[in-house]
Protein backbone atom coordinates (compact mmCIF):
# COMPACT_ATOMS: atom_id res chain seq x y z
CA UNK A 1 0.00 0.00 0.00
CA UNK A 2 1.40 3.39 -1.02
CA UNK A 3 0.48 6.54 0.79
CA UNK A 4 0.18 9.70 -1.32
CA UNK A 5 1.74 12.45 0.77
CA UNK A 6 0.45 15.85 -0.28
CA UNK A 7 2.26 19.14 -0.38
CA UNK A 8 0.74 21.90 1.74
CA UNK A 9 0.75 25.20 -0.15
CA UNK A 10 0.36 28.41 1.85
CA UNK A 11 -0.69 31.34 -0.35
CA UNK A 12 -2.48 33.65 2.10
CA UNK A 13 -0.53 36.83 2.77
CA UNK A 14 0.28 37.27 6.46
CA UNK A 15 -0.51 33.66 7.39
CA UNK A 16 1.08 32.36 10.61
CA UNK A 17 1.78 28.63 10.84
CA UNK A 18 2.55 26.98 14.14
CA UNK A 19 2.61 23.58 15.84
CA UNK A 20 -0.23 22.22 17.96
CA UNK A 21 0.51 18.67 19.05
CA UNK A 22 1.05 16.68 15.86
CA UNK A 23 -0.77 19.24 13.71
CA UNK A 24 0.19 22.17 11.51
CA UNK A 25 -2.15 25.06 12.33
CA UNK A 26 -2.59 28.19 10.21
CA UNK A 27 -3.81 31.46 11.74
CA UNK A 28 -4.91 34.45 9.69
CA UNK A 29 -5.59 37.78 11.44
CA UNK A 30 -5.35 36.04 14.82
CA UNK A 31 -7.97 33.38 13.99
CA UNK A 32 -7.42 29.74 13.14
CA UNK A 33 -8.26 29.11 9.50
CA UNK A 34 -7.08 25.53 9.09
CA UNK A 35 -5.13 22.61 10.52
CA UNK A 36 -3.73 19.39 9.11
CA UNK A 37 -1.99 16.42 10.75
CA UNK A 38 1.69 16.49 9.86
CA UNK A 39 1.75 12.79 8.97
CA UNK A 40 -0.46 13.63 5.97
CA UNK A 41 2.01 16.22 4.62
CA UNK A 42 5.07 15.51 2.50
CA UNK A 43 6.21 19.11 2.19
CA UNK A 44 5.21 22.71 2.91
CA UNK A 45 5.53 25.47 0.29
CA UNK A 46 5.04 29.07 1.42
CA UNK A 47 4.33 31.53 -1.39
CA UNK A 48 4.64 35.20 -0.53
CA UNK A 49 4.57 36.60 3.00
CA UNK A 50 3.92 33.62 5.28
CA UNK A 51 5.60 32.95 8.62
CA UNK A 52 6.37 29.71 10.50
CA UNK A 53 7.13 29.35 14.17
CA UNK A 54 10.58 27.99 15.16
CA UNK A 55 8.84 25.07 16.91
CA UNK A 56 7.04 24.11 13.71
CA UNK A 57 10.20 24.40 11.62
CA UNK A 58 12.03 22.13 14.05
CA UNK A 59 9.17 19.63 14.11
CA UNK A 60 8.98 19.53 10.30
CA UNK A 61 12.72 18.89 10.09
CA UNK A 62 12.42 16.12 12.66
CA UNK A 63 9.56 14.47 10.77
CA UNK A 64 11.24 14.71 7.37
CA UNK A 65 8.88 17.40 6.04
CA UNK A 66 10.75 19.95 3.93
CA UNK A 67 9.68 23.60 4.01
CA UNK A 68 10.20 25.69 0.87
CA UNK A 69 9.82 29.47 0.57
CA UNK A 70 8.91 31.14 -2.74
CA UNK A 71 8.32 34.80 -3.47
CA UNK A 72 4.96 36.01 -4.78
CA UNK A 73 6.05 35.26 -8.34
CA UNK A 74 6.93 31.66 -7.53
CA UNK A 75 10.70 32.18 -7.53
CA UNK A 76 12.63 29.95 -5.12
CA UNK A 77 14.00 31.73 -2.04
CA UNK A 78 15.01 29.14 0.57
CA UNK A 79 14.48 25.60 1.79
CA UNK A 80 14.55 24.19 5.32
CA UNK A 81 15.16 20.49 5.88
CA UNK A 82 16.46 18.11 8.50
CA UNK A 83 19.57 15.90 8.41
CA UNK A 84 20.49 14.58 4.99
CA UNK A 85 19.24 11.05 4.53
CA UNK A 86 20.30 8.31 2.18
CA UNK A 87 23.10 5.88 1.52
CA UNK A 88 26.50 7.58 1.28
CA UNK A 89 27.64 4.87 -1.15
CA UNK A 90 24.75 5.79 -3.48
CA UNK A 91 25.70 9.46 -3.41
CA UNK A 92 29.35 8.67 -4.04
CA UNK A 93 28.34 6.71 -7.12
CA UNK A 94 26.17 9.63 -8.21
CA UNK A 95 29.14 11.99 -7.89
CA UNK A 96 31.44 9.64 -9.79
CA UNK A 97 28.96 9.26 -12.66
CA UNK A 98 28.34 12.99 -12.84
CA UNK A 99 32.04 13.82 -13.08
CA UNK A 100 32.69 11.30 -15.85
CA UNK A 101 31.16 12.41 -19.15
CA UNK A 102 31.23 8.87 -20.54
CA UNK A 103 29.45 7.15 -17.64
CA UNK A 104 26.67 9.73 -17.42
CA UNK A 105 25.84 9.66 -21.14
CA UNK A 106 23.21 6.92 -20.80
CA UNK A 107 21.33 8.96 -18.19
CA UNK A 108 21.53 12.16 -20.24
CA UNK A 109 20.24 10.26 -23.28
CA UNK A 110 17.32 8.80 -21.31
CA UNK A 111 16.33 12.17 -19.84
CA UNK A 112 16.42 13.90 -23.23
CA UNK A 113 14.56 11.03 -24.91
CA UNK A 114 11.86 11.09 -22.22
CA UNK A 115 11.34 14.83 -22.57
CA UNK A 116 11.21 14.82 -26.39
CA UNK A 117 8.91 11.78 -26.43
CA UNK A 118 6.47 13.51 -24.07
CA UNK A 119 6.62 16.77 -26.05
CA UNK A 120 5.71 14.81 -29.16
CA UNK A 121 2.89 13.10 -27.25
CA UNK A 122 1.40 16.50 -26.37
CA UNK A 123 1.37 17.48 -30.05
CA UNK A 124 -0.08 14.13 -31.09
CA UNK A 125 -2.83 14.38 -28.49
CA UNK A 126 -3.75 17.86 -29.76
CA UNK A 127 -3.84 16.65 -33.36
CA UNK A 128 -5.97 13.67 -32.41
CA UNK A 129 -8.50 15.66 -30.38
CA UNK A 130 -8.62 19.07 -32.07
CA UNK A 131 -7.29 18.81 -35.63
CA UNK A 132 -10.80 19.28 -37.07
CA UNK A 133 -11.25 22.63 -35.32
CA UNK A 134 -7.80 24.00 -36.13
CA UNK A 135 -6.91 26.26 -39.01
CA UNK A 136 -5.24 24.29 -41.78
CA UNK A 137 -2.00 26.26 -41.37
CA UNK A 138 -1.89 25.47 -37.65
CA UNK A 139 -2.58 21.78 -38.24
CA UNK A 140 0.19 21.60 -40.85
CA UNK A 141 2.67 23.29 -38.53
CA UNK A 142 1.84 20.84 -35.74
CA UNK A 143 2.29 17.87 -38.07
CA UNK A 144 5.63 19.22 -39.27
CA UNK A 145 6.74 19.76 -35.66
CA UNK A 146 5.66 16.23 -34.74
CA UNK A 147 7.79 14.84 -37.57
CA UNK A 148 10.74 17.00 -36.49
CA UNK A 149 10.51 15.70 -32.92
CA UNK A 150 10.39 12.14 -34.23
CA UNK A 151 13.59 12.83 -36.14
CA UNK A 152 15.23 14.30 -33.03
CA UNK A 153 14.28 11.16 -31.07
CA UNK A 154 16.01 8.96 -33.65
CA UNK A 155 19.15 11.06 -33.39
CA UNK A 156 19.05 11.01 -29.58
CA UNK A 157 18.93 7.19 -29.61
CA UNK A 158 22.27 6.94 -31.40
CA UNK A 159 24.08 9.97 -29.95
CA UNK A 160 26.89 9.36 -27.45
CA UNK A 161 28.20 12.90 -26.96
CA UNK A 162 26.70 14.82 -24.03
CA UNK A 163 27.10 18.24 -25.61
CA UNK A 164 25.34 17.12 -28.77
CA UNK A 165 22.59 15.54 -26.66
CA UNK A 166 22.10 18.89 -24.94
CA UNK A 167 21.99 20.50 -28.36
CA UNK A 168 19.29 18.06 -29.48
CA UNK A 169 17.28 18.87 -26.35
CA UNK A 170 17.48 22.55 -27.22
CA UNK A 171 16.51 21.88 -30.83
CA UNK A 172 13.46 19.92 -29.69
CA UNK A 173 12.45 22.69 -27.27
CA UNK A 174 12.64 25.31 -30.04
CA UNK A 175 10.49 23.14 -32.30
CA UNK A 176 7.95 22.38 -29.58
CA UNK A 177 7.52 25.93 -28.29
CA UNK A 178 7.57 27.20 -31.86
CA UNK A 179 4.11 25.66 -32.34
CA UNK A 180 2.84 25.88 -28.76
CA UNK A 181 0.63 28.87 -29.61
CA UNK A 182 -1.37 26.65 -31.98
CA UNK A 183 -2.41 24.52 -29.01
CA UNK A 184 -3.98 27.56 -27.33
CA UNK A 185 -7.56 28.31 -28.33
CA UNK A 186 -7.60 31.64 -26.46
CA UNK A 187 -4.41 33.14 -27.84
CA UNK A 188 -6.08 36.37 -28.97
CA UNK A 189 -6.00 38.30 -25.69
CA UNK A 190 -2.96 40.52 -25.45
CA UNK A 191 -1.54 39.05 -22.24
CA UNK A 192 -2.23 35.49 -23.39
CA UNK A 193 -0.38 35.77 -26.69
CA UNK A 194 2.45 33.28 -26.78
CA UNK A 195 5.31 34.04 -29.14
CA UNK A 196 7.99 31.88 -27.54
CA UNK A 197 9.42 30.73 -24.24
CA UNK A 198 10.80 33.49 -22.01
CA UNK A 199 11.52 33.73 -18.30
CA UNK A 200 13.29 35.75 -15.62
CA UNK A 201 10.97 37.54 -15.94
CA UNK A 202 8.10 36.00 -17.97
CA UNK A 203 6.73 38.56 -20.41
CA UNK A 204 3.23 37.15 -20.96
CA UNK A 205 0.60 35.17 -19.07
CA UNK A 206 1.42 31.82 -20.69
CA UNK A 207 5.08 32.05 -19.70
CA UNK A 208 4.11 33.19 -16.20
CA UNK A 209 1.93 30.07 -15.84
CA UNK A 210 4.63 27.79 -17.23
CA UNK A 211 7.29 29.19 -14.90
CA UNK A 212 5.02 28.94 -11.86
CA UNK A 213 4.13 25.30 -12.53
CA UNK A 214 7.75 24.41 -13.30
CA UNK A 215 8.68 25.80 -9.87
CA UNK A 216 6.07 23.64 -8.13
CA UNK A 217 7.18 20.60 -10.11
CA UNK A 218 10.83 21.22 -9.25
CA UNK A 219 9.95 21.26 -5.56
CA UNK A 220 8.22 17.88 -5.85
CA UNK A 221 11.12 16.35 -7.80
CA UNK A 222 13.68 17.68 -5.35
CA UNK A 223 11.75 16.19 -2.44
CA UNK A 224 11.52 12.85 -4.25
CA UNK A 225 15.29 12.73 -4.84
CA UNK A 226 16.04 13.56 -1.22
CA UNK A 227 13.59 10.87 -0.10
CA UNK A 228 15.54 8.13 -1.91
CA UNK A 229 18.91 9.51 -0.75
CA UNK A 230 20.18 11.23 -3.89
CA UNK A 231 21.78 14.68 -3.92
CA UNK A 232 19.43 17.00 -5.86
CA UNK A 233 22.29 19.44 -6.57
CA UNK A 234 24.43 17.06 -8.66
CA UNK A 235 22.88 16.34 -12.02
CA UNK A 236 23.78 14.83 -15.37
CA UNK A 237 21.97 16.80 -18.09
CA UNK A 238 22.13 20.10 -16.21
CA UNK A 239 25.58 21.27 -15.27
CA UNK A 240 26.48 21.80 -11.65
CA UNK A 241 26.19 25.38 -10.43
CA UNK A 242 26.13 26.81 -6.89
CA UNK A 243 22.56 26.93 -5.60
CA UNK A 244 21.09 25.07 -8.55
CA UNK A 245 19.21 21.77 -7.97
CA UNK A 246 20.66 20.24 -11.13
CA UNK A 247 19.46 16.66 -10.60
CA UNK A 248 15.98 17.90 -9.68
CA UNK A 249 15.93 19.85 -12.95
CA UNK A 250 17.00 16.66 -14.77
CA UNK A 251 14.06 14.80 -13.27
CA UNK A 252 11.68 17.66 -14.07
CA UNK A 253 12.42 17.47 -17.80
CA UNK A 254 10.37 14.38 -18.58
CA UNK A 255 7.41 15.75 -16.57
CA UNK A 256 7.30 19.29 -18.01
CA UNK A 257 5.12 18.45 -21.04
CA UNK A 258 2.81 16.08 -19.16
CA UNK A 259 2.26 17.77 -15.80
CA UNK A 260 2.89 21.46 -16.52
CA UNK A 261 2.44 22.24 -20.22
CA UNK A 262 -0.80 20.28 -20.58
CA UNK A 263 -2.14 21.89 -17.41
CA UNK A 264 -1.44 25.35 -18.84
CA UNK A 265 -3.32 24.39 -22.01
CA UNK A 266 -6.28 23.11 -19.99
CA UNK A 267 -6.43 26.16 -17.72
CA UNK A 268 -6.38 28.58 -20.66
CA UNK A 269 -8.54 26.65 -23.12
CA UNK A 270 -11.24 25.96 -20.54
CA UNK A 271 -11.30 29.56 -19.41
CA UNK A 272 -10.24 28.76 -15.84
CA UNK A 273 -7.46 31.32 -16.13
CA UNK A 274 -8.08 34.51 -18.11
CA UNK A 275 -6.26 37.69 -19.00
CA UNK A 276 -7.65 39.45 -15.93
CA UNK A 277 -5.83 36.93 -13.70
CA UNK A 278 -2.43 38.42 -14.55
CA UNK A 279 -0.71 41.60 -13.51
CA UNK A 280 1.68 43.47 -15.80
CA UNK A 281 4.47 45.13 -13.84
CA UNK A 282 6.70 48.04 -14.75
CA UNK A 283 9.44 46.75 -17.01
CA UNK A 284 7.21 44.22 -18.79
CA UNK A 285 7.17 41.33 -16.31
CA UNK A 286 3.86 39.49 -15.96
CA UNK A 287 2.80 37.74 -12.75
CA UNK A 288 -0.17 35.71 -11.54
CA UNK A 289 -2.56 37.40 -9.16
CA UNK A 290 -3.12 35.77 -5.77
CA UNK A 291 -6.56 34.35 -6.57
CA UNK A 292 -5.26 32.81 -9.80
CA UNK A 293 -2.28 31.26 -7.98
CA UNK A 294 -4.67 29.53 -5.61
CA UNK A 295 -6.72 28.11 -8.50
CA UNK A 296 -3.60 26.88 -10.26
CA UNK A 297 -2.33 25.19 -7.10
CA UNK A 298 -5.73 23.58 -6.49
CA UNK A 299 -5.77 22.23 -10.04
CA UNK A 300 -2.19 21.01 -9.69
CA UNK A 301 -3.01 19.15 -6.48
CA UNK A 302 -6.11 17.60 -8.01
CA UNK A 303 -4.11 16.46 -11.01
CA UNK A 304 -1.68 14.68 -8.67
CA UNK A 305 -4.56 12.50 -7.47
CA UNK A 306 -5.29 11.13 -10.97
CA UNK A 307 -4.24 7.57 -11.70
CA UNK A 308 -2.05 6.47 -14.61
CA UNK A 309 -0.31 3.26 -15.59
CA UNK A 310 3.45 3.42 -15.26
CA UNK A 311 4.84 2.07 -18.57
CA UNK A 312 7.99 0.52 -17.10
CA UNK A 313 6.57 -0.85 -13.84
CA UNK A 314 3.28 -1.80 -15.55
CA UNK A 315 1.17 -0.87 -12.55
CA UNK A 316 -1.34 1.80 -11.62
CA UNK A 317 -0.14 4.76 -9.59
CA UNK A 318 -1.13 8.34 -8.87
CA UNK A 319 0.40 11.18 -10.85
CA UNK A 320 1.74 12.70 -7.63
CA UNK A 321 3.86 9.61 -6.97
CA UNK A 322 5.55 9.64 -10.38
CA UNK A 323 8.54 11.75 -9.22
CA UNK A 324 9.05 9.34 -6.31
CA UNK A 325 8.95 6.32 -8.62
CA UNK A 326 11.34 7.87 -11.14
CA UNK A 327 13.74 8.87 -8.36
CA UNK A 328 13.76 5.27 -7.15
CA UNK A 329 14.37 3.94 -10.65
CA UNK A 330 17.30 6.33 -11.01
CA UNK A 331 18.77 5.20 -7.69
CA UNK A 332 18.39 1.56 -8.75
CA UNK A 333 20.26 2.30 -11.96
CA UNK A 334 23.08 4.01 -10.06
CA UNK A 335 23.30 1.00 -7.72
CA UNK A 336 23.62 -1.32 -10.72
CA UNK A 337 20.23 -3.01 -10.34
CA UNK A 338 19.03 -1.65 -13.71
CA UNK A 339 21.09 -1.50 -16.90
CA UNK A 340 19.67 1.92 -17.76
CA UNK A 341 17.43 4.65 -16.39
CA UNK A 342 13.89 4.26 -17.83
CA UNK A 343 12.22 7.70 -18.17
CA UNK A 344 8.48 8.13 -17.76
CA UNK A 345 6.92 7.98 -21.22
CA UNK A 346 3.41 9.36 -21.55
CA UNK A 347 1.00 7.91 -24.08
Amino acid sequence: MRRHLNTLYVTTEGAWLHKDGANIVMDVDGKESGRVPIHMVGGVVCIGRALLSPQLLGYCSQEGVTVCFLDRNGRFLARVEGPVSGNVVLRMEQYRRSENSETCTSIVRSVVAGKVHNQRAVLRRALRDHAQTMARSGENRLRDAEKSLTNVLRRVATESNNERLRGLEGEAANTYFGVFAHLLRRNGEQMLRFTGRNRRPPLDGINALLSFLYTLLTHDCRSALETVGLDPAVGFLHRIRPGRPSLALDLVEEFRPVLADRMVLSLINRGQIKEKDFHAMDGGAVTLKEGARKRVIKTYQERKQDEVRHPFLDERTTVGLLPQLQARLLSRHLRGDLDGYPPFLWK
